[in-house]
């Protein structure tokens, strides 16, 4: 005798409901409206006391923001940015290529030279450049090791801004380095190896394949460096250059007025410093053409 089973029941599907009379009820965010609440009331405090405190004292300020002793410390500042910025990253790719070549003493050079000038501090390499004559009175140029035929004075050749430049382009050469290579090596080897098969030469490679793409990578910590290093250097202030940190401090050690004269110092790194994020957001979308996102 066969045994035959029944076959398995099923559940009737449940009938559609209709959606038309749903009632939508919005995701509540307390906390974040509570956030937004307290930041607001913080700002508005802030923005009120900038307004009503006269220990800002607003018409000192106003008084010396555009002055001309202000404005010729703003122009040395920005000197100093663009020459540390074009020597730095100048020096900083050259160091990155020899990081990323086959010949393991380039690579001991450049990695001996990031260490270095990374573990440094930029302001004991300042005052080293700035007291170079005291180690050497004259630079030869001649023969190694050799008779000189010809010498300059260190004094007359490495002054002030001179030190202050080279010291800042060298420490800025060691950032560069690293941000450069690590540009470098986000951008795919098989890119690479399909341009050798098809011949391109190696410099062609590099120049038309790798940096457009590198740049992408780039870019963000470059302008991040460009920046620090806009602010960075207040430190020349210790040799006496008369750049805007340096400058107010005179100002303020002469008149009194700590507060506003800082304030004038503040204004306008916030003004360039807004400038450069600009500069910035162009540069990178200029070489965002072409991405995914």
């Amino acid at each position: 005798m066969s045994l035959t089973s029944d076959p398995p029941r099923t559940k009737s599907a449940p009938e559609p409901e209709d959606l038309g009379a749903l009632k939508v009820v919005p995701v509540r965010h307390p906390w974040r409206w509570a956030a937004v609440i307290a930041t607001a009331v913080l700002l508005a405090q802030f923005a009120h006391g900038l307004a009503t405190n006269a220990g800002w004292e607003w018409d000192v300020f106003a008084e010396y923001f555009a002055a001309d002793v202000v404005l010729k410390a703003v122009w040395v500042t920005l000197q100093l940015t663009f020459y540390g910025t074009a020597l730095g990253f100048a020096l900083g790719i050259v160091l990155a290529f020899m990081r990323l070549s086959a010949s393991p003493f380039l690579k001991a050079v450049a990695f001996a030279y990031i260490w270095a000038f990374r573990s440094i501090p930029l302001i004991v390499q300042l005052l080293f450049w700035f007291n170079l004559a005291y180690l050497y009175q004259e630079l030869q140029f001649g023969i190694p090791f050799g008779p000189g035929f010809f010498s300059f004075p260190t004094m007359d050749l490495v002054g002030a801004m001179s030190a202050a430049v080279l010291g800042l382009a060298l420490h800025q050469a060691a950032y560069a380095a690293e941000i450069v290579r690590g540009g470098v090596l986000a951008v795919d080897s098989g890119q690479l190896e399909a341009a050798a098969a098809l011949g391109i030469p190696r410099l062609r490679q590099i120049r038309r394949i790798v940096l457009p793409q590198a740049m992408r990578s780039i870019l963000p910590n470059a302008a991040n460096e460009v920046i620090s290093l806009f602010k960075g250097t207040s430190i020349v202030s210790v040799m006496a250059i008369g750049e805007l940190f340096y400058q107010v401090q005179v100002i303020y050690g002469r008149n009194g007025r700590v507060v506003p004269l800082l304030m004038v110092a503040t204004a306008w790194y916030i003004l360039l410093t807004t400038a450069l994020s600009i500069l910035q957001y162009y540069v990178e979308r200029h070489f965002s053409k072409g991405a995914t996102r």
